[in-house]
């Protein structure tokens, strides 16, 4: 038995989970499962837990049946062996599958109408082909098959068996699934055109060309071990931080119960933090793209996506990974290995000054880095959440990976959609949209969220020269205020303020959020995709907490026509002073390609961060030790 309610669950809770379902009776062989996840205790049981105390565990399956395409609602009570719910959910469609990725590829290569489609183009090496299902949203399904769980497949050709075959999109073809009964419904044509002889290939065994010298080796060595400890139910320790380490199919990494080490006395920062929607539309509405929009944790999981880490390539110094566990399709148990990644970095300087008489005071700062990374089909996102020795909370997503290409007509000019990146081939406008929800509790779970400005003082006897500036803070009083904006002429920042702890001068103690990295939507109000995520119309929304308020464009969004989630929940205006408060914000890439972004696209990073503002007393690294001066001195002209 795992010994805190937040333990992810295990490879044996999985199977018990899976024996009491098929126990009951109510797992019919034509059933599958789209997740199996944790049932989460609530929040206000976790906070009155303490060690000692029984620990409840519960798993939670979203399972849909494929002979008559309904889904449920199940909870099982792994203790006590019994089913508590299996609730019928009408008109839901649940996240896609990899098991129902590959049995799709599996069914269409033998299929004689794609065969046919495909010899037609001049592929006869089915072997070459890659079959890449999508999900849709409601306004681009077919109208004759909305009641079907329905994907559309793209189709791509590598040049060789080990090609890149995002190099070679098979264009003005599509396949319309029936992903239930794995029928062909249509072979969807659309213009045609002659592929692009591109320069597709990115590993240098294929590029031909010759690799530059490497450079000299650069080795991250910690002779003693790392500084941090992980137990073995998951939380780990660094410094002055603690926080437990989740993974769940669907959002992947999620820190939870993030605290501070004040003296004596832990302090709580966090309780739960993840990201809850990825959304990236194509702003291209040609016959390939126009269909192309994906909910990457909705509809997929970034769990499920997640890949295993290496150490040398992903991760760099002394390293401490953690497995995940996940469940296939039928219920069954896997394992992820190497899925998290553990490890400090140096972080340059972290304070400095140099005084004529007293000398230089240096210390160098460090940071704890916990890091996941998700394979998306053509795109990676690498995870990294960072903790700083100052008390400072990062998150920086990567994007990396290969753009979706299409190739032109001889002579025909670049849409305006798009970026010409190779010999006859565009990369079409689109936008990587991630939203993370930030359950914070700064000093406990009763907060105010403030939205502050800097603003100009007028010119006049108080202020003759115009130096002034001041700031306001404004409360956000109720949910009917919840969408909020970037405003970088005023340098907006919104400050999560305690309203049950002051520091040593009087001011609430606080956490700020920092956003660099909003992007706008860019959307008209009554376009289809912006319907059914309105999330992304605003960079930060503030909500009441609840335990079942996780996914922001709702607990289903595949085949969804409107919004279900955030909208929904803001909509009966609750009061959002002195109670508590979830963050959300919305930020990512606004990707207008380059050609250095082809064939494969360095990272584009991403980042916020949560910053203590009033939090401490006074600077908190003041107690890090000096570096040995054996580390430090470099006389002119030497070499350390």
């Amino acid at each position: 038995m795992p010994a805190h309610p937040l333990v992810p669950l295990g490879e044996e809770e999985f199977r018990r989970n899976l024996d009491v379902l098929r126990s009951s009776g109510r797992l019919t062989p034509t059933m599958r499962f789209a997740g199996v996840s944790l049932a989460e205790p609530p929040k206000a049981d976790v906070l009155a837990w303490s060690p000692g105390d029984a620990v409840p565990r519960r798993a939670r399956s979203v399972v849909w049946d494929r002979a008559d395409n309904r889904t449920f609602d199940v909870v099982v009570d792994l203790v006590g062996g019994t089913v508590e719910r299996f609730e019928h959910l009408p008109g839901v469609t649940p996240n896609f599958t990899l098991d129902e990725f590959h049995e799709v590829d599996r069914v269409l290569r033998t299929e004689p109408r794609v065969v046919e489609a495909l010899a037609a183009r001049g592929i006869t090496d089915l072997d070459l082909v890659l079959l890449d299902t999508w999900t849709y949203g409601a306004a681009v399904m077919p109208e004759q098959w909305r009641d079907r769980r329905l994907g559309w497949v793209d189709v791509w050709r590598r040049e060789t068996p080990t090609g890149n075959p995002y190099a070679h999109p098979v264009n003005g073809l599509k396949f319309v699934v029936d992903v239930n009964t794995f029928e062909l419904l249509a072979v969807d044509d659309g213009p045609v055109v002659p592929d692009a002889p591109v320069r597709g290939e990115y590993d240098p065994a294929l590029t031909g060309e010759t690799p530059e010298p490497a450079l000299a080796p650069l080795e991250i060595t910690q002779p003693e071990g790392p500084s941090f400890t992980i137990s073995d139910d998951g939380e780990l320790r660094w410094r002055n931080w603690s926080v437990r380490i989740g993974f769940t199919h669907r959002e992947g990494l999620v820190l939870q119960q993030l605290a501070w080490d004040d003296g004596t006395e832990r302090r709580e920062i966090g309780y739960r933090m993840s990201f809850a929607e990825m959304v990236v539309p194509y702003r291209d509405p040609s016959f390939e793209h126009r269909r192309r929009t994906a909910y990457d944790i909705g509809e997929w999981g970034l769990g499920y996506m997640t890949t295993s880490l290496e150490l040398g390539c992903d991760c760099l110094g002394e390293i401490r990974y953690l497995d995940a566990v996940l469940s296939d399709s039928r219920g069954e148990p896997y394992v992820v290995p190497q899925a998290i990644c553990l490890h400090e970095e140096d972080d340059a300087v972290l304070w400095k000054h140099v005084d004529e008489r007293a000398g230089a005071q240096v210390r160098r700062s460090r940071r704890m880095v916990v890091s996941f990374h998700a394979t998306v089909a053509n795109y990676e996102y690498l995870v990294y959440w960072r903790l700083y020795l100052d008390g400072t909370i990062e998150c920086e997503v990567r994007a990396t990976g290969i753009m979706v290409t299409t190739p032109l007509a001889e002579g025909a000019p670049t849409p305006a959609t798009g970026v010409l990146v190779d010999e006859r081939t565009y990369a079409p406008i689109h936008q990587h949209f991630l939203v993370a929800r930030l359950d914070l509790d700064v000093d406990g779970p009763r907060t105010t969220v403030h939205e502050v400005d800097t603003h100009v003082a007028p010119t006049g006897p108080d202020n003759p020269h115009g130096l002034a500036l001041t700031t306001t803070a404004t409360p956000i009083r109720s949910e009917r205020e919840a969408g909020r904006d970037v405003d970088w002429q005023r340098q907006r920042v919104w400050k999560v303020v305690s309203t049950q702890r002051t520091n040593a001068w009087g001011t609430p103690t606080a956490y700020k959020l920092v956003t660099p990295d909003a992007i706008p939507h860019l959307f008209a109000p009554d376009a289809p995709q912006f319907l059914r995520a309105p999330v992304i119309g605003h960079d930060v929304w503030v909500t009441r907490h609840h335990d079942d308020e996780l996914w922001p464009a709702g607990d289903h969004p595949t085949q969804s026509a409107e919004d279900l989630g955030i909208t929904r929940w803001t909509a009966d205006d609750e009061p959002l002073e002195d109670t508590d408060t979830v963050l959300w914000h919305v930020f990512g890439v606004h990707h207008v390609p380059r050609p250095e972004d082809w064939p494969v696209m360095p990272s584009d990073a991403v980042v916020f961060r949560l910053k203590p503002a009033g939090f401490f007393d006074r600077n908190p690294a003041l107690d890090l030790p000096g570096t040995p001066a054996a580390h430090c001195h470099n006389p002119v002209g030497g070499k350390n």
